[in-house]
Order: structure tokens, then C-alpha cells, then sequence
């Protein structure tokens, strides 16, 4: 289906703006709006609980410019350590005994919600991170018919229907009745993989991978998903089937109740491509409309590197969620190891943003937590993913995200905060800077001067409130110097320009035309602001 829409509206008409419909801020905020994603996969913190943790950071990064927190999932996991996307209950937020703890990985039902409570005392909106496409961690096993499928084709049968024992059976004994009556079983799923020792399968099975559907109610290929091997509706643990009418009610209500419960502002919604993109639409529009809130907040992870795989689904959803910007991290990822090879003037070319600037979430997420959770689900499944930004380029990607005009810019927590996982004292100093130069500066209509190969620049011009700045990315051999012109305004005719990030104290007159030759920095990133404005 989705190969035919590509076809059908290929350039013919472009979807409407998501992010001028949501909430990216709360509304009396004024300033350039700003996510943090508040985790990493491993760290946790020393003393306190993550949730304690969050809140007590909230006043300091909502001084910084952050109008929105990206919460782990806040559901309980399969097992004490659960990161929440190895979703056993998402009714229980750390209140009940289930899976050998009250707590979450995170902490209990309370201290998340005092953490969203702060956060709205500050002017922080909270995103909760929806994890929809299946469950891991059954309480039991249930007798099920299952077909086997190649797992590289799974439209193709590899034998004949058979009667396997299934973890398809979710009694949630901890919780009872409390918030929903619904128990799961193996007419709410549509398949599963089975290997020995993986979470929420059989034990029993002595073939190394066998993919099963058909579980009890299908007959034929799963639901409207992403063609990749076939039919890509099955990812991990237990596949949830999101025609079942039980299943639909469930999942509705509780996206409807976790935002009263917490009070947050919308969703990230995990693994897209996965999921009937019937149901997502549909989870959405209940929420928007139950709750009379159309602007809602919603971004979509579709895992892929390719632009031409999600326009179709950018196009058809008509601005009812924005996208994580997969190609522009791609593009991120091979600037960084190809160093002075790359074309910086090619850093944009077959994003989201660059086509659709209005929905594409130009994030530097990638680069920590989420592919941390891309590589354990396809390791789950048997594939490999690797595409991590190195330091030496992570202050150039922030710069593009944080300072061009489009897209909605995402920071993650472990490049602002110090950790062992995947900290890097260089990018930790220069991130803070560069978010400021995003609250005060970076505002106002935006031209490239993508120039050279190794130097690219853009001007953002201000406007009446906001004095604007220059941008300058290099990433040529070590002592090689560049220099761009470009043109900041009539207004600024005469004025001096400095170097507003730290270890430069730089300047620059620009001439009675408006136009300044600006140089790269060693460090191959800096920003230029008018120096009165420079404290």
C-alpha cells in the first residue's frame, strides 16, 4: 500500500505543518522551544531515584531554554531493571507488585508524578514515551496455533500449522482490576519469534529461529505495517494485535489516562513502522479529541535511513505527528567518520527537514539512548545496527539543529551531563553554549551560504525582538583556515561581530553593505553575534 502512495503523491502535494498545530512549549513561553530526551539506556543516578533525579534538574534546565522533557517509558518492565520498552503493564507506573518490584526502573507512581508536577511549575511541558507495538514478560504459557515463516520474508510459510506453548497469557495479578480489567491472552497477538531463552517465548523450542503467525484469529498477511522482510509487523517479545476490539479500547483509554495522570502534553511514540498505522492515527485523534486538546504533542520514531520509506507516511498522517529526523542523523553519522572527506555542503540532502521543515524533528537523540535501544532490539531479532555520531562532529550536528531555522531540536542527556556510558567532556562544554545561543539568538528568517566543501555557514537575521547571529561549521584538516561571506543585514552596516562560544574572544567588522567575511574556528564550530549583545 504504502509503495503505491509513494508512487501516487511523489511531489504532488505536501502534507500539512505538524509542529505549528502542537505544543511545543507552554503557551506563555515566547522563547525557541527545546526537548531534552531526560535518559540514557544504562545510567542511573547514584543516590537518588531517576524521577527524584529529574525534578530536582527541572529549574536549572528550564532556566537553560527547555520547554519539553522526554520521560522513559513510565510502565512497568518485564523484570526489576525494565527500561519500560519491555512493556509488561502499562497501567502500572511503579505502584504495584509485579515482576518482583513495586518501583519501576525509573521509581515509584509518586515521584514521576511530583516530577511532572515541578515540571509544569516551571513552564516544562512532559512527553511520555509510548511503547504500543508489544509486551514481553507473560505471567504464563498458553497452548497456541502458530504457523512458522522465513524470518527474512515473513509472508513466506516455511511448514504447517502447528500447536506451540506461547507466553501469550498477562493476568497482572500485582494490579487486579485497577485502571483496566482487561487480561491478555493469545487472541490479543499476532505473533512472536521463537528462540531459546529469548523473553516472552516458549523454552521449549529447539529451533534456533523460527517466526510464528497466526496465532489464533489470522489468516492471512498481518495488518497495514512497513514492507520491510515482507511484513514488519512483528519486532520483539509478544506482537500485539491492534485490530482486536479489546485490544483497541485498552490502549485508547490508557492514552487518554496517562496524560491526566501525569499532566503531560503528549507523546513519543515508539516504533511506528511496527504498528498498524491505522491504529496510531486513531490513537491520536482519541486522545486529541476526548481530551479537547487538539495541539496534543506527538513525534514518531520510524526507523529508517531513508527518506523515500516514511514520506509516505508523513504524507498520509497529514501533520498528525512530526518524525524523528533518521536520514539527517545518517547523514550526522557519516560526516563523523568520514571527517574531511565529507561534503559538508551534502549534510542536508534527503532529510525530513530539509523537505519538510515543518515536521521533521531534527534531533541529535540518535546519537545516545535511542540507538542504545535500536541495537537491542535488533539484536533480539537477529540483525545488527551501528551508526553512532563521534564526538568530534556532535557540536557541528547540535549547531545545524539548534540554530537553523526548521525542524524542532532535541537534546539528550547524555551529551549535557556527565556519565560514563557515553559522555564526552568536550561535547558536555560546548553544548550549554550553544543551547543558550539558541534561546537568545537564533531567531528570524535563515540563509545558507553552503559554500565549500570543508565550511558551510548560515545567517539567522533576527527579528524585533531577537538580535540574531552567524554560523560557521568546518571540518577540514587540522590548522587549515576558511573564511565565508555572507550578508547579516543593511542594518548591521559598520557593526562588529564576536565570537560568542567559549575560547575565542575573535571579531569582525562588517562593511557599509551589510556583509562580513567570517573564519572557521579550530575546533571547527562557532557562532557569531553583534558584539553589544555578546556579555
Amino acid at each position: 500500500m504504502f509503495g503505491q502512495l509513494k508512487e501516487r503523491f511523489r511531489g504532488l502535494w505536501a502534507p500539512e505543518p505538524a509542529l505549528k498545530r502542537m505544543q511545543l512549549a507552554p503557551n506563555e513561553q515566547t522563547d525557541n522551544p527545546l526537548m531534552l530526551q531526560s535518559f540514557t539506556w544504562d545510567t542511573l543516578h547514584p543516590t537518588l531515584s531517576w524521577w527524584q533525579h529529574v525534578e530536582q534538574e527541572i529549574p536549572r534546565l528550564a532556566a537553560m531554554g527547555v520547554t519539553q522533557i522526554w520521560l522513559p517509558p513510565p510502565n512497568k518492565g518485564a523484570n526489576q531493571t525494565g527500561r519500560g520498552y519491555d512493556a509488561y503493564d502499562l497501567w502500572d507506573l511503579g505502584e504495584f507488585d509485579q515482576k518482583g518490584t513495586v518501583r519501576t526502573r525509573w521509581g515509584t507512581r509518586e515521584e514521576l508524578l511530583s516530577a511532572c508536577a515541578t515540571a509544569r511549575k516551571h513552564g516544562v511541558d512532559v512527553l511520555i514515551d509510548a511503547v504500543l507495538n508489544h509486551k514481553i514478560g507473560a505471567d504464563r504459557c498458553e497452548s497456541a496455533l502458530a504457523v512458522p515463516v522465513n524470518p527474512q520474508n515473513r509472508l513466506e510459510e516455511t511448514g504447517p500449522q502447528r500447536t506451540i506453548d506461547a507466553w501469550t497469557a498477562f493476568d497482572f495479578k500485582g494490579r487486579g482490576e485497577k485502571y483496566s480489567s482487561l487480561k491478555w491472552n493469545q487472541q490479543h497477538f499476532s505473533g512472536g519469534l521463537r528462540r531459546p531463552g529469548s523473553i516472552g517465548t516458549t523454552n521449549r523450542a529447539k529451533v534456533a529461529c523460527i517466526g510464528y503467525r497466526d496465532l489464533v484469529i489470522m489468516d492471512g498477511p498481518n495488518m497495514p505495517v512497513d514492507k520491510e522482510l515482507g511484513n514488519y509487523d512483528y519486532l520483539l517479545g509478544i506482537d500485539i494485535d491492534h485490530r482486536h476490539p479489546e485490544v483497541r479500547k485498552d490502549l485508547l483509554d490508557w492514552g487518554v489516562w496517562i496524560l491526566e495522570t501525569t499532566g503531560a502534553s503528549g507523546f513519543r511514540l515508539d516504533a511506528i513502522k511496527h504498528i498498524d498505522y491505522r491504529f496510531v492515527l486513531e490513537f491520536l485523534r482519541h486522545a486529541r479529541t476526548t481530551l479537547q486538546w487538539p495541539g496534543i504533542f506527538a513525534v514518531s520514531e520510524y526507523w529508517s535511513s531513508d527518506l523515500d520509506a516514511v514520506l509516505p507516511y508523513i504524507k498520509t498522517w497529514r501533520g498528525a505527528t512530526t518524525f524523528f529526523d533518521v536520514p539527517l542523523h545518517s547523514n550526522f553519522h557519516n560526516a563523523s567518520k568520514q571527517g574531511a572527506r565529507f561534503d559538508l555542503r551534502r549534510i542536508l540532502d534527503k532529510t525530513i527537514v530539509q523537505s519538510f521543515p515543518n515536521d521533521a524533528y531534527g534531533t541529535i537523540t540518535f546519537f545516545g539512548d535511542v540507538l542504545h535501544l535500536k541495537c537491542f532490539y535488533h539484536k533480539v531479532v537477529g540483525q545488527s545496527l551501528e551508526s553512532w555520531v563521534g564526538a568530534e562532529f556532535k557540536l557541528h550536528a547540535y549547531a545545524i539543529i539548534l540554530l537553523r531555522a526548521g525542524g524542532h531540536p532535541c537534546v539528550f542527556y547524555g551529551d549535557l551531563y556527565p556519565n560514563a556510558e557515553c559522555g564526552d567532556p568536550g561535547v558536555e562544554k560546548g553544548l550549554p553554549p550553544l543551547i543558550e545561543a539558541r534561546k537568545r539568538f537564533a531567531y528570524g528568517p535563515c540563509k545558507d551560504y553552503f559554500l565549500e566543501r570543508n565550511c558551510i555557514g548560515f545567517v539567522r537575521l533576527g527579528d524585533s525582538k531577537h538580535p540574531g547571529c552567524v554560523v560557521v561549521l568546518s571540518n577540514g584538516k587540522p590548522g587549515k583556515s576558511h573564511l565565508l561571506r555572507m550578508f547579516v543585514g543593511k542594518e548591521s552596516a559598520n557593526a562588529t561581530y564576536r565570537a560568542f562560544l567559549p575560547g575565542s574572544d575573535a571579531r569582525i567588522t562588517i562593511d557599509s553593505r551589510g556583509w562580513g567575511s567570517f573564519p572557521s574556528s579550530d575546533n571547527g564550530v562557532q557562532v557569531w553575534v553583534r558584539e553589544e549583545f555578546v556579555k
